[in-house]
């Protein structure tokens, strides 16, 4: 009875005493105090934070990625627009002949990525392997590459076209 009324009192002490560090510095929130409005630093014009100015360990490795090596699709087998606010995104799933296809993407027809007669035409690519694959399963050999539009881009576009080697998906308006 006595250790639990010392307990009792010992608690309900420290926790009447939480009202008056509240405000002190002995408490951890208040270490660094509110958060108070400051002015913007001006960044140069054309930066962007997020990037390093300088390279990295790995820069001139970057460099020599650039260069897309993608080969067109055999199939493709089913192509989705979905709406999200402000535009849409292109879902287009190819059937490649081998398995081992990587950095699957939608390259557009032309460089501008401007529609033609309405029509906003992409192709399924992914850069081969260099070693010989096995052919495997159809399960094993599909994949999805998807592409965001802005609504800016869907303006005139009444068709969206994705191309492979043999055949090809269009979405209607």
């Amino acid at each position: 009875m006595r250790r639990t009324l010392s307990l009792l009192l010992v608690t309900s002490l420290t926790l009447a005493a939480c009202g008056s560090i509240r405000d002190s510095r002995i408490n951890p929130l208040n270490w660094f105090g509110r958060g108070q409005p400051a002015p913007v630093q001006q960044q140069a014009e054309h930066t962007n934070p997020l990037i390093p100015a300088r390279g990295g360990l790995f820069a001139n490795r970057r460099a020599a990625v650039e260069d897309y090596a993608g080969i067109p699709f055999e199939q493709v087998t089913a192509l989705t627009v979905e709406r999200i606010p402000g535009g849409a995104i292109v879902r287009a799933t190819g059937l490649a002949a081998r398995q081992g296809i990587y950095a699957v993407q939608l390259t557009p027809a032309n460089d501008d990525e401007e529609p033609v007669n309405g029509v906003l035409t992409y192709r399924l690519e992914g850069v081969r392997p260099q070693q010989p694959t096995a052919v495997g399963a159809v399960p094993t050999r599909e994949v999805i590459a998807a592409r965001r539009l802005t609504d800016q881009q869907l303006r005139a576009v009444s068709q969206i076209r994705v191309e492979g080697q043999l055949n090809a998906q269009v979405a209607r308006r």
